[in-house]
């Protein structure tokens, strides 16, 4: 006897099969994905597939530039490899998806986010930390052997903070379709992780104090051995770098490991005589290990010790950099921080002071910076209201019976300016005196040139308060503007200048000369003219820009 529920379920499956079609009456198949043929964005798993030296890699393409993000070029550095020399990555056989960024180094809390104009205006991507940071972004026109020059980006943060993902400005598509190049950006070692100086506790440490300059040896390395494959050319390749970034470009130079792998530079509010102290550097890793309770028997212990807490530690004995008032690039390595030392070995001498290092002699340069740099009023629109009176307190206080003179002479130059804006080209003078020191100092080796700038436009944003702020180049820089609206405005004149800016950039790195059309004659730096190019809705070049304002502030000793 049949049960109701087998009754049930036989009368179902009677039912369901007569609603099944016959033969050659289908039901529709399930959708395809549409081609991808002509769409602006392609990320698929037998496309942008590139062969490197570890391993096949597999990238997107966006707008006809093809995107490759997060390439290990080296090992991870946790664990036993913490503080020691980049190691080559190991080897992978499947296709590696490579469609985000990797790892950014540990790093401090970025205060910035306190600041709600700051946090709007520059947009920031912390990223996710980590210790398997040693990757590569590369941006390009073509996976063919096409011989594009190659450009790489350091970013900035000092040698504290940042990563090459950082600011919307850094991504490299905008230049790289603009100039047909190759764009790279990379994260290394930064702060403790980077720049520890252990070398009194053991052989084993002999180059700890300078392995964050080691990782982008390896990267170039890496560019070097792998950037053909992604339509570079290995013998064109340009480092770039702003503030911490062009610090990094300036010590490079000077670095016997890096010989060779580069062959322009640009330095972008960077510029760097002198790399740090050697003796507050060791100074600095001994108050680390006390503040961690280690000593010189113990110090294998810093290798185990948890990232927070290692983090934790390095803030504790070190002091900031001093951003406000009379900015002083030179004396900023004097401090307790985080910075590469000349030790003879990694770094081989100051790479500008007392003169331009000779390991990089035939390499052109190009050195500027922004006309008010940290001195701005972001966040502060109570600073536009300074009276002349606080002007002469402050240029009083800062330069003593000179402080009368240096207003009138800057006054000279800018009489337009209200007290506030004619101060912060003044507090700015020791960021612009560096470039123009780095200049002088290439130039009189006579083996390549030297080419200077300053960037003047000031963005309309916030009631124009942030000024030429620093980092405000990079969206121009990059052909970025539109981008970075939020900096920029993205107006027609801001995207005219980064146009000019960004070809600049790219003829200076295909051939090591910065004239290109829209722009005026562009001279090389010499000490009798010291010519400096003028970004701003109308680029001027001027000779002797602001010589007597930088004796004037010239830095007693």
């Amino acid at each position: 006897m049949l049960s109701r529920r087998s009754l049930l379920t036989n009368s179902a499956l009677a039912a369901a099969a007569g609603a099944l079609p016959r033969a050659g009456h289908a039901l529709a198949d399930y959708p395809a994905a549409a081609p991808a043929t002509g769409d602006r964005v392609v990320a698929n798993a037998d496309y942008a597939v590139v062969e490197t030296a570890s391993g096949k890699v597999r990238g997107s393409s966006r707008n006809g530039i093809f995107t490759f993000k997060g390439i290990p070029y080296a090992a991870t550095t946790a664990g036993a490899a913490r503080f020691m020399p980049p190691q080559k990555p190991k080897p992978w056989t499947a296709v590696r998806s490579s469609l985000t960024y990797g790892q950014v180094c540990p790093q401090p809390a970025r205060t910035g986010w306190a600041n709600d104009e700051e946090a709007w205006l520059f947009n920031w991507d912390d990223g996710q930390p980590g210790e398997d940071c040693l990757r590569v972004n590369v941006w390009s026109p073509g996976l063919d052997h096409r011989k594009r020059p190659v450009m790489v980006w350091l970013h900035g943060g000092g040698y504290t903070a940042g990563s090459g993902q950082e600011l919307p400005s850094y991504d490299g598509e905008n230049l790289s379709r603009r100039g047909d190049v190759v764009v790279v950006s990379i994260n290394h070692r930064l702060n403790v992780f980077g720049y520890l100086n252990l070398t009194e506790y053991g052989s084993q440490y002999a180059d700890s104090a300078n392995v964050g300059m080691l990782d982008i040896v390896a990267a170039l390395e890496w560019v070097r051995d792998n950037i053909g494959n992604f339509g570079g050319d290995p013998g064109t390749v340009l480092i770039f770098g702003q503030s911490g970034g062009g610090g990094k470009v300036s010590t490079l130079m000077a670095m016997p490991a890096a010989k060779g792998l580069f062959h322009r530079a640009i330095v972008e509010s960077g510029s760097t005589l002198r790399v740090g102290n050697e003796e507050v550097s060791r100074a600095t890793a001994a108050a680390l290990l006390k503040e961690l309770n280690l000593d010189k028997g113990s110090v294998e212990k810093l290798h185990e010790i948890p990232i927070a807490d290692l983090e934790a530690a390095a803030v504790k004995v070190t002091r900031a950099p001093r951003l406000t008032g009379v900015v002083n690039f030179r004396s900023m390595s004097e401090r307790p921080g985080w910075y590469p030392v000349m030790d003879g070995r990694v770094v081989a001498q100051h790479p500008f002071d007392p003169q331009a290092s000779p390991l990089s002699a035939s390499v052109p340069l190009l050195a500027g910076s922004t006309l008010n740099e940290f001195t701005n009023a972001i966040g502060r629109p109570e600073a536009f209201e300074m009276t002349k009176e606080e002007l002469e307190k402050r240029a009083a206080d800062a330069y003593k019976e000179r402080g009368g003179q240096v207003i009138a002479s800057y006054k000279q130059l800018y009489p337009n300016a209200n007290p506030f804006q004619l101060w912060s080209v003044i507090a700015t003078s020791g960021v612009r005196r560096n470039v123009v020191e780095q200049c002088k100092q290439k130039a009189a080796q006579k083996a390549a040139p030297a080419y200077c700038y300053q960037f003047a436009w000031q963005t309309p944003v916030l009631n124009g308060r942030p000024m030429a702020f620093h980092c405000s180049e990079i969206a121009f820089v990059f052909n970025n503007t539109t981008r970075c609206d939020r900096m920029t405005g993205d107006g027609e004149a801001a995207r005219a200048l980064a146009e000019k800016m960004s070809d600049a950039w790219i003829a200076f790195a295909r051939t090591g000369d910065p004239n290109v059309k829209g722009l005026p004659k562009w001279k090389p730096f010499s000490e009798a003219d010291r010519t400096t190019m003028i970004f701003n809705d109308k680029c001027e070049a001027k000779d002797n820009l602001d010589t007597e304002q930088l004796k004037l502030t010239e830095p007693k000793s």
